[in-house]
């Protein structure tokens, strides 16, 4: 959910690398609603900055086999503190990232390596933050990020169809499977009767 992400951003720190780097993994992640093998194969070069916000061109992802590829648009966010735009540019500048890999291992002492982060990464990053919400780890995954904007972004009113593009879904079926398993208690009638 977009406010358990928000008390994550909040928990995470702003001056290290690493802090950084987690930062704008999971916000552009939610925002982008991408699986963990399109994040972790971004590169600077896939990146278009424009006047709303940025374009990320996905090369091939799970439901695109042929590899054409497609165009995923995040606009800038209404607080720097959350905008998923600021935060990629803070992390790609901290670390002077300007070509390759956008997502990087980080050494404990916090040196910036030159590989691409593994896609099991993003899941342990997952994992790792959201302890800072209370939740288990266990409740959580690399693909919680896809979920969690799809079942944000119903529970905000959005249309489906809007959803969709956002999450190129190809079916209302499947998307409405990520908004059900994420919002099962948001708005249940038992929680109206007073319990």
């Amino acid at each position: 959910m977009a406010s358990d992400l928000f008390e994550i951003l909040k928990q995470l720190d702003e001056e290290t690398a690493q802090g950084l780097r987690d930062r704008a993994l999971l916000v552009v992640g939610f925002t982008g609603a991408l699986r963990r093998s399109e994040l972790v194969a971004l590169d600077v070069e896939h990146l278009r900055w424009t006047r709303e916000g940025m374009v990320l061109h996905i090369r091939s992802s799970k439901t695109d086999q042929e590899g054409q590829g497609t165009e995923v648009g995040i606009p800038y966010g209404r607080k720097p503190s959350t905008c998923p735009v600021r935060i990629l540019k803070a992390w790609l500048e901290f670390a002077k990232i300007e070509s390759g890999p956008v997502f990087r291992p980080v050494t404990k002492g916090g040196r910036v390596g030159k590989s691409r982060l593994g896609d099991r990464s993003v899941a342990l990053i997952v994992k790792r933050t959201v302890g800072h919400t209370g939740y288990s780890a266990e409740e959580f995954s690399g693909h919680s990020l896809r979920a969690g904007l799809a079942t944000s972004a119903a529970l905000a009113g959005q249309p489906e169809r809007d959803i969709m593009q956002q999450t190129r879904h190809k079916s209302e079926k499947m998307v409405r499977r990520y908004i059900r398993k994420g919002s099962l208690f948001l708005g249940n009638v038992v929680d109206a009767l007073g319990f």
